[in-house]
């Protein structure tokens, strides 16, 4: 009988999931690791060699770590699953004129459904990942807040998991910075491993090219879009592009077309295939609607809350203040941000704990602020 019970733990190979994996074991825990199948890569037509959590060597990795160990392992196909709702969403966010993020759609619907599911299926009361965040609790909810690490932390990818997702989960990479990681992997005999490289690209577009992917998945897209216009603020048309679908928000390198200045995407408008472009001062917006909230640390995040808002994972963020509008929540920024983009994820943080995360529905500039 285990110390503390049986833990289902995500194990794609690589050195954070391994870890997990060994941690639970030490601290009491009956594991029983799992890999989940997400994705093909041959099926995707790109050109680098399959890598990451979907490759077979991979799988076999973290299966010699089972039986080195002496645990259980799983391996479950969730491609389909995968594919309906992830990749399909992907491709109708950019052909929307948004820009999608497919982590966080992931970790919300399917990697976490697909554990829960069969944690159940095997007498796992809790699900062990390796990500790098802590999981906190107060006022009877349970909420996430940043790890350690500030340079691995990925709690800005999880605002979408749900109170039961979050008290049946258990981070323990959280407390720890990844060269303390790489060196536990170390001492318990995983030098290589120590030394593996990380991948930072999306699993399905591996060579890191989604327009290519977007033409080998949508057929005849790029027929279809190709020679649309771009135009400045004014609506002036300034030159054509190839494509809406292929352009994103505060993009600058890649246009095609040398304008005598700097020029950023500023808006995009798929109904007449237009790419709206801007001085880098033309992107700046001070306001934004998010939609699809999960409220995380509170019941309902308290109108005119001050929080932090990140507006990409790598965002430091911006102090703001938060309205409810319904089901949506209204940020106002204290200072003007750059590069708000519909389809990514708006997250607010409160100190270092996450109230809550959505997806960024629309921008505003409400006259000009002093940054």
């Amino acid at each position: 009988m285990s110390k503390h019970g049986r833990v289902l733990v995500a194990m794609s190979g690589g050195i954070d999931s391994t870890v997990t994996a060994m941690m639970m074991h030490d601290m009491g825990y009956e594991v029983v690791g799992i890999t989940m199948k997400t994705w093909d890569y041959a099926n995707s037509g790109g050109s680098k060699k399959e890598t990451g959590c979907c490759s077979l060597d991979s799988i076999n990795d973290a299966r010699e770590v089972a039986v080195k160990v002496g645990f259980h392992h799983f391996i479950i196909d969730i491609r389909e699953e995968f594919g309906d709702y992830v990749i399909d969403n992907f491709v109708d966010e950019y052909l929307a004129g948004r820009t999608p993020n497919p982590c966080v759609l992931c970790n919300t619907h399917i990697k976490w459904n697909a554990l829960l599911k069969r944690a159940d299926a095997l007498d796992c009361e809790f699900i062990a990942t390796g990500h790098y965040a802590l999981i906190n609790q107060g006022g009877g909810r349970h909420y996430i807040s940043k790890a350690k690490d500030e340079h691995k932390d990925q709690s800005y990818v999880l605002w979408g998991l749900s109170q039961e997702c979050l008290q049946r989960s258990r981070f323990p990479l959280g407390p720890y910075t990844k060269p303390e990681v790489r060196q536990m992997a170390a001492d318990w005999g995983y030098t290589e491993l120590s030394k593996k490289a990380e991948s930072y690209e999306i699993c399905f577009v591996p060579d890191n090219d989604y327009r290519g992917f977007l033409k080998r998945r949508v057929d005849g897209l790029e027929e279809r879009v190709s020679g649309g216009q771009f135009v400045n603020t004014s609506g002036e048309v300034i030159g054509t592009h190839k494509g809406y679908p292929f352009y994103t928000i505060g993009q600058r390198k890649g246009l095609g077309v040398a304008f005598g200045q700097p020029m950023f995407v500023t808006e995009i408008k798929p109904e007449t295939n237009t790419v709206v472009l801007g001085t880098q001062d033309e992107l700046i917006r001070n306001g934004m609607q998010v939609g699809q909230v999960n409220h995380m640390k509170y019941e309902r995040i308290p109108d005119g809350l001050e929080a932090v808002t990140r507006i990409r994972y790598k965002d430091q963020g911006a102090m703001s203040q938060l309205t409810n509008m319904g089901n949506n929540v209204q940020v106002d920024f204290y200072a003007n941000v750059q590069g708000v983009a519909p389809g990514q994820s708006a997250v607010f943080y409160e100190g270092d704990d996450v109230v809550g995360g959505g997806i960024i529905h629309g921008s505003f500039m409400d006259g000009l602020r002093q940054n």
